[in-house]
């Protein structure tokens, strides 16, 4: 299987194929920095409500976002990947974003508060 470029439009798929990837909004309650990733990256912690919880996340997002910026904000984040390790840290969602015009990761959020949990439609 070729890698795609994320510049390139995916495959058509059916409604019912997007549906399975369960994309939903969560706060995030923890954010601190990640040296041991082989990538830049922040270690989160995203709450997600009461029926999937709080969730931990390596995102690399170090050059448009610090710190102090992320706790309380509203991400949005695919839920049912299994998790994967990264360095010392067992990812267990993955936090969306796209790339600015250098390829640098803008996280993906909500312009207003909704709950968390909410799922993407």
């Amino acid at each position: 299987m070729a890698s795609q470029d994320h510049t390139d439009i995916a495959p058509q798929i059916g409604y019912d194929d997007f549906m399975k990837v369960d994309i939903r909004v969560g706060t995030i309650v923890s954010a601190e920095p990640f040296p041991e990733a082989r990538k830049p990256a922040f270690r989160l912690v995203i709450d997600f409500g009461p029926q999937i919880g709080t969730r931990k996340s390596s995102a690399q997002i170090t050059v448009r976002h610090s710190l102090d910026e992320l706790v309380g904000r509203q991400v949005m984040a695919v839920v049912n990947f299994p998790p994967r390790q990264i360095g010392p840290m067992r990812s267990e969602v993955l936090t969306l974003g796209f790339p600015d015009a250098e390829g640098n990761v803008v996280l993906a959020s909500v312009t207003q508060d909704v709950p968390n949990g909410g799922r993407l439609f």
